[in-house]
């Protein structure tokens, strides 16, 4: 874990400071992208089938999510297992419906002519899940009920196979729970950039068809990420929701702050990919060294020690004058995850302008958060914070002007839109307003 100083440091040394690890953007990784990408838009479901073959060592398997599969995955899980997944996936729906944008009412801003938004779902989600060494059935219900509350006609979901569950097909019980929690049909086991590719294309598996989608959401490692950068960067391909790559968590401490809960926080995220980034911001070296002693200590017991050291490698201890330059430094980085254990938390909070989720206070755990509070935990990373906003039922739809106008709106608006059409050397606009003139 490196230390800086940040009064010491010049502009440069600031931007370096909080730079991401540089294996997010490697020329290898474009490159595999770019070769998965054009193999399967040239050969389609076959590509994706010898892709998975090679990186996954499986074939992609469409796994139906039906009552008897349903039930044979519950009785895989402990009761109480069953119980908090479904509280997590109620707490994420009402969130969601809470907080879903609505059409609005009529704005009429020139007698006779009225305007409203109103919001439409999207037609074809592609919803990835992350999996591999940790099956993150989380995301699932994060991606796929704010999708359904929004009303997507066709949510298509894909997930890597795991490798720790053969004799469930590839695919965790806890995942085909989560796929029933949100009111899915089917749970497609494809992962990588070989599963952005067919979301993009559309292609023609064994098992079925994976339609092209409109739009791709979900976290993923740095080849996941850069796959739906391409994607969306094609002519008439995908939109995306946000960089959603390897974790992110910035903590800001000061001397209140628990020692023993900020290292966990801090670990709660390392242990999740060699590529995830930690930082520590806190304006007391008393703190910072207890915290650091803290998680060496919780190290020595966690079972994903060695991918937690490899994070911690990138990892940032950054010493600051105040609880003010504190905030400047997390807005500069725009965490994906802020955390705020500081004795005046929730005064700090009106001074942050770029962060995926804060969580305010000790109590408020960032794996609350990522399990069960309700918002969803797809956030933005590499700094989109600055720019973007995490999941939203509202990441599922689309809002569109309606205006209607009627003869007295026309005979008022009309000679001023005319006007500036000219003024732009536009006639032929100028002229459609023309004819919605008085005569």
């Amino acid at each position: 874990m490196k230390r800086v100083d940040w009064a010491s440091l010049d502009a440069a040394g600031r931007k370096a400071a909080l730079a991401r690890p540089t294996q997010r953007t490697e020329g290898r990784v474009v490159d595999v992208v770019r070769e998965i990408f054009e193999d399967v838009r040239a050969r389609g479901g076959q590509a994706v089938t010898d892709w998975s073959l090679k990186l996954d060592k499986a074939a992609p398997r469409r796994i139906a999510i039906t009552p008897d599969v349903v039930s044979e995955a519950r009785n895989a899980l402990a009761p109480a297992d069953t119980r908090s997944l479904r509280i997590a996936a109620e707490n994420v729906r009402v969130f969601h419906q809470m907080t879903k944008p609505s059409d609005t009412a009529w704005v009429e801003t020139t007698p006779g002519v009225k305007s409203r938004l109103v919001w439409r779902p999207i037609g074809a989600a592609g919803l990835y899940v992350p999996g591999g060494s940790a099956p993150l059935f989380s995301s699932l219900l994060m991606l796929a009920i704010p999708a359904g509350v929004a009303g997507v006609r066709e949510r298509v979901a894909v997930t890597p196979p795991s490798k720790d569950f053969p004799n469930s097909g590839g695919v965790p019980p806890a995942m085909i729970l989560a796929a029933s929690e949100a009111g899915l049909d089917a749970l497609w086991l494809i992962g990588g950039a070989q599963a952005i590719a067919a979301l993009t294309y559309g292609v023609e598996l064994e098992d079925g068809v994976i339609p092209a989608c409109d739009k791709l959401f979900g976290p993923g490692n740095a080849y996941v990420a850069e796959a739906k950068r391409y994607a969306s960067a094609l002519p008439g391909g995908p939109s995306q929701d946000m960089p959603a790559g390897p974790s992110e968590l910035l903590v800001i401490a000061d001397g209140s702050a628990d020692p023993e809960i900020a290292a966990a926080d801090l670990l709660s995220q390392a242990e999740h990919d060699a590529d995830a980034q930690v930082l520590l911001v806190s304006d007391s070296t008393a703190t910072i060294n207890a915290i650091l002693e803290e998680v060496e200590d919780q190290l020595e017991t966690l079972p994903r020690a060695d991918i937690a050291r490899a994070s911690l490698a990138e990892a940032r201890i950054v010493k600051v004058r105040d609880m003010e330059t504190a905030c400047e430094v997390a807005n500069l980085y725009g965490p994906e995850h802020l955390a705020i254990q500081t004795e005046d938390a929730d005064e700090l909070v009106g001074q942050i302008t770029a962060a995926g989720a804060v969580f305010v206070g000790r109590w408020a755990a960032e794996t609350l958060g990522d399990y069960a509070a309700g918002p969803s935990h797809v956030l933005p990373t590499d700094g989109g914070a600055r720019t973007l906003g995490g999941i939203t039922t509202s990441s599922f739809m689309t809002s569109m002007s309606v205006q209607t106008v009627t003869e007295a709106g026309a005979a008022v608006l009309a000679p001023v839109a005319a006007r500036l059409a000219r003024l732009e050397g536009l006639e032929a606009h100028a002229r459609a307003a023309d004819l919605r003139s008085p005569e």
